[in-house]
């Protein structure tokens, strides 16, 4: 397996930049959709010799997606499994929490985090350069300057109660979990919701 792990550091070594070049127009902010997250990472994936495969999995109540990196050789790197709920069990709610686990499963088997073209644009950075991987590490608490636990409950029983869509919530902030929420969003984030209780 090591030879594996060499050319998925080949790989990483190769990617660009997830650019958040669309604009959510409820939220008025910049993402970067599905195919600009593939598109950073797939030809540093081809040239080092993986295709890219999410497996999904059927799940009461949302979506499952395992990121997986077939090598030519025939083993396989797994991103490990994501769950993320459906909003409304229509259609609709299961196509958006598909297309959020796809997303955000891939970045984070790739150790990317999607960039502001803005920002890249004014600081003269593009996507000629790629970037080098950041190796993660896994936190022990809540990181400073998140959100507590009592306010991430607070956040999202009050989506529930208005009916907001937790996906598009979560995806306007940046963050995959309630709990991952900046603590200087939390009045405004609150301000929002409570406008649009009836």
């Amino acid at each position: 397996m090591s030879h594996v792990y060499a050319a998925f550091v080949k790989a990483q070594k190769a990617f660009g930049p997830a650019l958040k070049a669309h604009t959510n127009p409820v939220y008025r902010s910049k993402y970067a959709d599905l195919s600009a997250c593939i598109e950073a990472v797939i030809d540093g994936l081809h040239e080092a010799g993986f295709a890219l495969v999410q497996r999904t999995e059927e799940r009461e109540g949302g979506a499952v997606v395992e990121t997986v990196f077939l090598h030519e050789s025939g083993e396989e790197i797994s991103g490990g499994k994501l769950f993320v709920p459906a909003t409304k069990p229509d259609a609709h709610g299961y196509g958006s929490a598909l297309t959020y686990a796809r997303r955000y499963s891939l970045l984070a088997a790739c150790g990317l985090a999607p960039e502001d073209d803005d920002a890249n644009k004014a600081t003269g950075q593009g996507k000629s350069e790629p970037r080098q991987a950041v190796p993660t590490r896994q936190p022990s608490a809540a990181p400073q300057g998140t959100v507590t636990a009592a306010q991430a409950e607070e956040i999202e029983a009050l989506l529930i109660q208005v009916g907001g869509d937790q996906i598009k919530l979560l995806d306007h902030l940046g963050v995959a979990r309630y709990a991952d929420i900046p603590a200087a969003s939390y009045d405004r984030v609150m301000a929002s919701l409570r406008k649009k209780v009836k």
